[in-house]
């Protein structure tokens, strides 16, 4: 398979959804979990993608069927325990959650035969995503210490969508894209605030601590981006939101997609924004019209940005914010 995507998804969800459109109430059914829904982009973008998982449990069950009627090429563990998921109730137009488990930790044998599993569907890839897990405490951050360094080291292009400890796991194995959210760096202590001037200075540390390119989301805010070694702000059209969720998920899937088919970073990063902003227009994570996000690369813009280079935080300093957060 050429020009394909490899994304390692530990611990993907069940989701459920109560809806009422019109005068009856419906039930949804769907896979979720970052690592899905970045797929799910990616095959709408053209781009073939294997998932890499752990199922488990009755959800697992469950999930395994769904996975294959994504239309993606599932490579899936069973483990013993089980696997997550949520309900939420969408009737009134806004999303409730009613139930939600997180599932349990993979086991140190389910864990080694997902990572060799991931590693071989990886090394054969021209990118993988290495996303989060639903939980911080299902998946420790030295399985993807290990996997960045072992992929990255042997010519599979890295993009990794993390926060906290399995970011900072990452920074040393020097992934090719590191996308965050601004949310999860303000969360983590790893930016004091969200000033535009204090973001930049993260991501220049983030880039001097092994990330080759840093995308960073900040919601209705243009994204930052460090690319070639330069600071520029996605700018773009307004569009009207249907629903916000999945945006940063799509951004990074169509980051992944480009480079797999061997556009340049600059390129990924605007499809990536463009795949992001059509996904907030539509109800569904993950989904968007190929056409319609093509249509819209053009008019997404890098625009470079001014960097006060007396003022920068040190690989160092952001090291240190890592471990007292």
């Amino acid at each position: 398979m050429s020009g394909h995507v490899m994304v390692f998804a530990p611990d993907p969800q069940l989701t459920v959804t109560i809806d009422q459109p019109a005068d009856e109430t419906e039930l949804h059914l769907h896979p979720g979990g970052q690592g899905v829904w970045q797929a799910r982009m990616i095959k709408c973008l053209g781009v073939p993608v294997v998932l890499c998982a752990g199922l488990g449990g009755e959800i697992g069950q469950v999930l395994e069927p769904l996975l294959a009627g994504e239309g993606v090429d599932l490579r899936a563990i069973h483990r013993q325990s089980s696997s997550g998921g949520y309900v939420h109730d969408r009737r009134d137009g806004k999303r409730h959650e009613i139930a939600s488990v997180p599932g349990h930790p993979l086991a140190r044998h389910e864990l080694d035969e997902l990572y060799n599993l991931a590693l071989s569907e990886g090394l054969g890839a021209e990118v993988s995503i290495l996303s989060g897990p639903g939980h911080p405490s299902l998946v420790a951050p030295e399985i993807y210490r290990r996997l960045a360094a072992d992929l990255g080291h042997n010519g599979s292009r890295v993009v990794a969508d993390l926060s906290g400890p399995h970011l900072a796991a990452v920074l040393d194995s020097g992934v090719s894209v590191l996308k965050a959210s601004h949310e999860e760096l303000l969360r983590d202590g790893l930016a004091a605030d969200d000033g535009e001037a204090e973001l930049i200075r993260v991501i220049q540390a983030l880039h001097a601590q092994g990330a080759r390119s840093v995308v960073v989301s900040r919601a209705e805010e243009p994204a930052l981006v460090l690319v070639d070694g330069e600071v520029a702000q996605l700018d773009m059209p307004r569009l009207e939101v249907a629903d916000p969720r999945g945006a940063g998920d799509s951004m990074t899937a169509g980051v992944a997609a480009v480079l797999a088919q061997g556009g340049d970073i600059r390129l990924a990063v605007r499809t990536g924004a463009a795949a992001g902003a059509l996904n907030v227009t539509r109800h569904g994570l993950g989904t968007g019209r190929p056409d319609a996000i093509a249509g819209l690369v053009d008019r997404v813009k890098l625009a470079p940005m001014r960097v006060d280079r007396q003022d920068r935080l040190t690989p160092d300093e952001l090291a240190h914010r890592t471990t007292t957060s």
